[in-house]
Parts: structure tokens; sequence; C-alpha cells
């Protein structure tokens, strides 16, 4: 642990496994839903993560990266199979990794969030509310996951990124399995904590072994699901705890879920970072460093974690939306990006409206657009139902 008389957000960090990060400022994972509907990276999506690199962060995450084209969260995924664009995902390394950055993957597997356009929902058991249902998975598909996971990061290290981020937070499959809302399962991988986490642990452990030891493995962990019945801290402390000594480079501490009906961390109304007192409690019993992420706005904030030894790196997403360069910014006038204000917000308007302003980022045209809520929701809504159409059509071979 660094103390806080040495360490600020603009110190160099070296991870377990020897990578250096050059300093403690990470984009973290959001779905910038700029794949080209076929799973591969595109011009604008290549552009956009080099821009974040020549603004001076450490390292970028792709938001969910699919190695099982069967389960994405949205058709602007990227896949990360067999029948990739290697060739297009080698240059999106190359751009994103610029200027000292690093450029590092979160692999995910939606579940039961499976697009239900393009997908037939899974999860550790069967769910059906009125407008969501996902069946539940066999355990040869549950054993099968681990192994998918860990092929698609030794894809990522062979084709020039620095890592993996494994995406166990926010309702996602890895998440469901750890939250006894979702996992009602009575065999080896449902029950206790111990045996819901039993599938995270094989997949962290089946990665580490297969990918190179230069290659950063991380972790993204909910600190709570953020709903009645789901995953409550004292659990996911004990998720903490198993994690130790298993070669995780970096632990993201998250929280909150996109099922149906919940409230997602990004739209609360409270003040200031949301997890810190997680990571606080979590810094008692573990030795792998720290992330949080969530409500991380003002460059004080920010510092204020890093400085006081709580984590070691702090995870900011929709304020690099809104600056691109934000650790230079941060580095000279420590200004805080200004963030939108709209009248009304309809379900996923928020999440429309920064993910419209990240193709005007990857396309050089944000000085150009100026769009309310409700227009940046229908553009959303009309690409993603374009992408269907090309999505279905590369899983039928046409």
């Amino acid at each position: 642990m660094h103390t806080a008389s040495t360490t600020t957000l603009f110190t160099p960090l070296t991870l377990p496994n020897g990578r250096v990060l050059k300093n403690r400022i990470i984009k973290s994972a959001m779905s910038d839903s700029l794949g080209d509907g076929q799973g591969n990276p595109t011009l604008a999506q290549m552009r956009l993560y080099e821009r974040w690199a020549e603004g001076g962060l450490a390292a970028s995450i792709i938001g969910e990266v699919q190695g099982d084209p069967r389960y994405p969260e949205k058709p602007g995924n990227l896949i990360l199979d067999d029948n990739a664009d290697k060739s297009a995902f080698r240059q999106l390394a190359r751009q994103g990794s610029t200027n000292g950055a690093q450029l590092w993957l979160q692999l995910g597997h939606a579940g039961a969030l499976a697009h239900l356009p393009i997908s037939k929902p899974k999860g550790p058991s069967e769910i059906e509310f009125p407008d969501f249902r996902s069946e539940a998975m066999s355990l040869a598909e549950i054993q099968a996951v681990p192994d998918c996971f860990a092929k698609t990061a030794l894809r990522a290290a062979e084709l020039g990124f620095g890592g993996v981020q494994i995406h166990a937070a926010h309702g996602f499959l890895l998440s469901q399995f750890l939250s006894p809302l979702f996992n009602h399962r009575t065999d080896a991988y449902g029950g206790s904590i111990e045996a819901r986490m039993r599938l995270l642990i094989e997949t962290v452990e089946t990665v580490r072994a297969l990918v190179p030891s230069d290659f950063v493995m991380a972790v993204k962990l909910n600190a709570t699901d953020q709903l009645d019945g789901g995953l409550a801290e004292e659990d996911s402390l004990k998720v903490v705890a198993e994690l130790e000594g298993r070669g995780v480079d970096l632990l993201d501490i998250s929280g909150g879920t996109y099922f149906p009906g919940a409230s997602s961390s990004s739209e609360r109304a409270s003040i200031g970072p949301y997890f810190v007192d997680f990571a606080r409690a979590a810094r008692h019993i573990t030795s792998i460093p720290l992330m949080a992420t969530g409500g991380f706005k003002r460059q004080e904030e920010a510092e204020a974690a890093v400085h006081s030894g709580t984590v070691d790196a702090v995870g900011l997403a929709r304020g690099f939306v809104l600056d691109p360069s934000l650790p230079a910014t941060w580095q000279t006038d420590k200004s805080a990006p200004l963030f939108p204000r709209f009248a009304t917000l309809p379900p996923g308007g928020m999440t429309a409206w920064f993910t419209m302003r990240m193709t005007d980022l990857g396309e050089e045209r944000e000085g150009q657009v100026d769009r309310e809520i409700g227009e940046a929701l229908a553009e959303y809504e009309i690409r993603d139902a374009q992408r269907v159409g090309i999505w279905r059509r590369r899983s039928s071979g046409q």
C-alpha cells in the first residue's frame, strides 16, 4: 500500500504482475455500442480510444466484449471469437495504446440479460417476469464458461491488448451467479456465497493460467446489487477475500444492476463517489490493488480517494465522454466536466445520450452536434434496430 504522503493521481502504479500504469486515472468500461453489428471494431471506435489515450489516461477498458456471440448485451458489442476480424482488433489495440496508455477488454457474457432480439437469454436460474424471461443454464453450459473467457483473453493478448477485465458486476452472468436474487441453484453453483462465487473463481483461475504473466487480469465486482435480496456487502467482501492470491492485478469496485426496473448507479441523485467506503473495508482483507468506479466527477474527489490510500486507482466513464482529455485537464486547471441537465429523463435516455456522444467523439464531430435527450434516445434505438438485422445475418451465415 502506498502512503498518503507519496501517492497522488499522477503517481505511477505497478500492478502485481509487473505492468506499470503511468497514473491512477482509468476510463472504466462503458458499452460504447460502436461495433459494426458483426462484432468487429469500427474506425470511429478506434479513434475514440485513441483520443482517450492521447488525453493522458493510464488505461481504457472497452465494455462488454463477447467471447460467445450467443449472449450479447447489445448488437453494438464486439465479439472476439474465431470469426473476428483480427486486423481490425489489432488496429484498435494499437490506436488505443498510444501515449503510454493501456487498452483492456472487458470480457462479458450477458446471461439472463442477453439482448432478446438477437439471443435466447440464459442465466443461473429460470426467471420469468411480465416483460422479461430467462432459461436456466445446464451444468455443461456453466462449466464451459471459464474456458470461453480464457480463450477470449488469450486472443486479446495475441492481438496486442494489454489486459482484460472479467465482468462480474452490473447484473451480467457472473454477477447473476453471485446474487441470491437470481441464483436459485441447488447444485455446486448455488446456495451459499462460497458456491455462488464458484463460477467466478473458476473463471479467474482459468484465465490466469492461460494468458501471459505480464498480461493484466482485472475483475469488476459489485459492492452491492442495490436490490432487495441481491448481493450485499457482507457477501461481496467474502468474494474479495477469496480472490486474494489468484493472480488478479486490479479489483474494480462498482455496484448496481441493469435488470429491468432497477435503478442504475449512474442515475443516482447522491453527490460524490459511490463505493469508496466499501473499498476501504476491502482494503483490510486483500492486497490486490483496488479501483473504485462510480460518482467521481471532480479532481479533488479522485485525488482524495487515492491520496488517502483507500484505492489505488479511480475509474471514470461519463467524465471522459464530456472531456476526452480529462487527465490533461486535471493536470492544468483541475476543472470538472460540465454534466448535462435535462428537463425530463426518459428510461434509458441518459445512457443513450452518452452513448451517442461517444459516437460523436469517435467521428470528431462533438462540436457540431447538440442533441436533446429525446433525439439521442431515438438515434440510439434506430441504430440498435439496424444492427440487430446485421447481427442476425452474421449469425445465420448470410
